[in-house]
């Protein structure tokens, strides 16, 4: 029999099996999974053959995730459908290739940033053996090994095509349109001008306004980046705007302060290098605006107290809420999960209580002037608030150190790079990166969400592209001679 005939036959008895297998699942057993099987296995191929497609299909499919514990009720476990399980995928795949053929470019692993990461990330596995709920943080470790590994190490890869930076960005972006449209569906039952109903509209999708008005704000300037690239498709530039606007809109009705206030930081940001002012006087500023805010934490408090303004649907309240930690829930709540990531710190100073541990630990380290209608004992109440005392209560002082040295790392090369890039398409896009980062990590001061994939799959990758304009100024042939293959 010809070789032609011999695979038609065999595609048609693959099929017929296939089919008969699925027919009895449904019928005896009432399951569809076996369902799931071709496109688990188109996805095996499209990371064998196209594993830059594979990457950007996560990305779109990142603000539509939703947490497995909403598609079956009452597991143990959870993760973000399909992003994580692909994300997992991926980073197997990476790990048997460097196992076969090592081939990690030297300057990318001597660069700070890296050095930063790793130097973070091994404390953080140090800190998972000393924990006080091991299998908690080891798994909590791994969740940001993926992460780092699948969109900055193969960011750097993903970026040998320039290109793929816009294409992140117009992706999540478009993946967010079917998300803020369903938020403005259920918000449209309350009143667009119900501020409390703004708080969990977008859930499943993301928890609450928060996370939400944070990838909001992240995305508005690469957005404006792409829409102002002089030689991109006039329909990808007016796509990029058009989303733009509709960011901005979004973020309106969300009612989020936290992001309001990293947008403004951002915009502050904008000006501080248009200006050329050194990374060195932004530091120095920074540290003496956060000493000072420490040395006069107490007549501080003391002032905000006396603010009563509520969260309000008129935008001029709702950010003078902001201040108000005397009557504010939502403020009030967030000193309490503070104070109890300090008084977590102070008994555990040096290894903390275990990554990812803080949610179930806290609970006993309340004070009862600090609690309000929405504290929780239960384990399901969130994390520390905040992405620099979350580390120091589970890491202990060096958690919070070796965050604080990625960030100035980012940074420190982000400032490095717009200041000697030569081309003004570098520049323009240096600046929205810096911008979509100081928004994040302004943003991180009141909330966390970097073990996210909402988050930490835009960071990581903003962050990795970086490091490659920072490269590529010292060597013009970076990326493009990386390989993967």
């Amino acid at each position: 029999m010809p070789a032609a005939r011999i695979k038609i036959a065999a595609f048609y008895v693959v099929s017929i099996i296939f089919l008969a297998l699925n027919f009895y699942l449904v019928v005896s057993r009432d399951s569809l999974w076996l369902a799931v099987l071709p496109v688990v296995f188109g996805l095996v191929i499209l990371a064998f053959y196209r594993l830059d497609y594979l990457l950007l299909l996560i990305v779109f499919f990142t603000p539509l995730s939703l947490p497995l514990k909403e598609l079956i009720p009452g597991l143990s476990f959870d993760m973000n459908l399909p992003t994580e399980p692909l994300v997992v995928g991926v980073l197997f795949y990476v790990v048997l290739k460097l196992a076969t053929r090592p081939r990690i470019d030297q300057n990318l692993l001597k660069h700070p940033v890296t050095i930063a990461v790793g130097f973070y990330l091994a404390w953080m596995l140090l800190t998972s053996l000393t924990s006080t709920m091991l299998v908690v943080s080891l798994k909590y470790w791994l969740s940001k090994v993926w992460f780092v590994v699948a969109f900055y190490l193969l960011g750097v890869w993903l970026l040998k095509n320039p290109r793929n930076f816009y294409r992140f960005s117009l992706l999540y972006a478009l993946g967010f349109v079917p998300v803020i449209a369903y938020a403005w569906w259920r918000q449209s039952g309350y009143g667009f001008f119900d501020n409390h109903a703004a708080n969990f509209v977008m859930n499943p999708f993301f928890k609450d306004h928060t996370s939400y008005g944070a990838m909001l704000v992240f995305f508005m300037p690469p957005l404006a980046a792409v829409s102002l690239k002089p030689n991109l498709k006039k329909s990808l530039r007016f796509l990029a705007g058009s989303l733009f606007g509709l960011l901005i809109i979004a973020l309106i009705f969300s009612y989020t302060r936290a992001a309001w206030l990293s947008l403004f930081v951002a915009l502050g940001l904008l000006g501080v290098l248009l200006l050329k002012i050194r990374f060195k006087v932004v530091l120095i500023s920074v540290v003496i605006v956060v000493g000072g805010l420490f040395a006069f934490q107490n007549q501080l408090v003391a002032m905000l107290e006396k603010n009563k303004q509520q969260s309000s649907a008129e935008l001029s309240g709702h950010l003078n809420s902001i201040s108000n930690v005397s009557t504010d829930a939502s403020n009030v709540e967030r000193l309490n999960r503070w104070n109890s990531a300090w008084a977590m710190f102070l008994e555990k100073p040096l290894f903390g209580w275990g990554p990812g541990t803080y949610m179930f630990q806290y609970a006993p380290f309340q004070k009862t002037d600090l609690r309000t209608i929405i504290s929780t004992n239960s384990a399901d109440g969130g994390n520390a608030h905040s992405e620099y005392l979350g580390p120091l209560a589970e890491s202990g002082i060096l958690g919070t150190i070796s965050f604080l040295l990625v960030v100035l790392a980012i940074f420190r090369t982000g400032f490095r790079v717009y200041g000697r890039a030569k081309s003004k398409e570098d520049k323009v896009l240096t600046l929205s990166v810096l911008m979509a980062l100081v928004s994040y990590f302004t943003h991180g001061f009141l909330n966390n969400f970097l073990d996210t994939d909402k988050a930490a799959i835009p960071v990581w990758f903003f962050v990795a592209v970086l490091v490659v304009l920072d490269l590529k100024l010292k060597d013009p042939s970076f990326p493009e001679k990386i390989e993967l293959d």
